[in-house]
């Protein structure tokens, strides 16, 4: 049930109503002590019709601010308006109070069942625990994240291939965080940059103060708040749980891999112009050193976040530079040409 009352926007008609009736209850409120609250002569004094002020009347009787004398014939009492909105707001806290004693009375009742399943649940030990449902971990990341005091840094592989709603709910959680003045670092695959939801995700959260960079490779999907906690992948889920890590050393040393990322990654600023060359050619000296150490496409695909498709026309497209029909031939005609000396010295601006 709605507690809260609703309030429209005033029409000119209610707006003129509203001032006198404004006029009427000053000029009760002055003459309070003659007990006189006769229309016709408010009107004359008011410069207002009668007909308008015995209307103002009523409503200043429904909404409180006067009061009828239970005896026949009693004059209106002139009720002060903190009196009249306290008599009117008391029922609405009532309700509330019932409201929040019934939030305090579920909370209770599964306390003890939050403690076991804390208890229950998988532990490594010390400042490790496993979550095996996206939705806890959501949950986790979520009361985090509220609580999250001065960074939150991420690697999000995939180039962007994330779903449409864990956007849309990551999106909320950054804008408050960045409200609040959290720094945000987030790293994506180069391939995020041709991603038309991810381009347009870094480019609002951007105007805001997070910081985006991209990477040919990434070490893999991490999360850390405050250099306090870390949620990395649980292994034996498909990517639906997580590991919460708490131990300081652990955690500090996965900052470590975080910023030496961080120093080799390119500033994702926008989606076009000579960084989008530049990240093309990256990729392309990328897989072709993955192409000359054997590595399969399923393989470069992970490697690299972008969809098998997208990774076997980038091979045709190399093969066919090369003038070359295997894989093999390939890396040789590369390590001949120097490109492989290229790739494995390319160094990020």
């Amino acid at each position: 049930m709605d507690i809260a009352p609703h309030c429209p926007r005033s029409t000119p008609d209610e707006l003129k109503s509203e001032s006198l009736d404004l006029r009427v209850y000053a000029w009760l409120v002055r003459n309070r002590r003659t007990g006189t609250h006769d229309p016709e002569a408010i009107a004359r004094e008011l410069a207002a019709g009668p007909a308008d002020v015995r209307l103002a009347l009523s409503r200043l009787v429904e909404t409180g601010l006067l009061a009828e004398e239970p005896l026949p014939g009693s004059r209106l009492t002139v009720v002060p308006a903190e009196a009249a909105a306290s008599r009117r707001t008391a029922p609405l806290e009532a309700q509330i109070r019932e409201r929040q004693e019934a939030i305090a009375h579920i909370r209770s009742s599964v306390d003890p069942f939050s403690l076991v399943f804390q208890r229950e649940s998988r532990s490594w030990g010390g400042g490790f625990q496993e979550i095996s449902t996206v939705a806890e971990v959501r949950d986790r990341l979520n009361r985090l994240s509220d609580g999250c005091r001065t960074e939150l840094v991420s690697c999000q592989p995939g180039g962007g291939s994330r779903i449409p709603a864990a956007m849309a709910e990551a999106m909320g959680r950054d804008r408050a965080m960045l409200d609040r003045g959290v720094r945000i670092r987030t790293l994506y695959h180069h391939t995020a940059r041709f991603n038309g939801p991810s381009q347009a995700y870094v480019a609002e959260l951007s105007a805001r103060g997070a910081e985006y960079r991209t990477l040919h490779e990434l070490f893999g999907r991490l999360i850390i708040v405050d250099r306090e906690t870390a949620f990395i992948p649980a292994p034996g889920h498909d990517g639906q749980g997580a590991i919460l890590i708490s131990e300081p050393p652990v955690v500090a040393y996965l900052y470590d891999v975080f910023e030496l990322a961080w120093t080799h990654a390119r500033p994702f600023v926008d989606a076009t112009g000579r960084a989008m060359e530049a990240v093309s050619r990256e990729l392309h000296r990328t897989i072709l050193r993955l192409l000359a150490d054997g590595l399969k496409d399923e393989a470069i695909a992970r490697r690299l976040g972008m969809s098998l498709r997208t990774t076997r026309r980038h091979v045709a497209d190399i093969l066919s530079e090369l003038n070359v029909s295997s894989r093999f031939q390939a890396g040789v005609a590369a390590a001949r040409s120097g490109l492989l000396e290229e790739a494995d010295g390319h160094a990020n601006p």
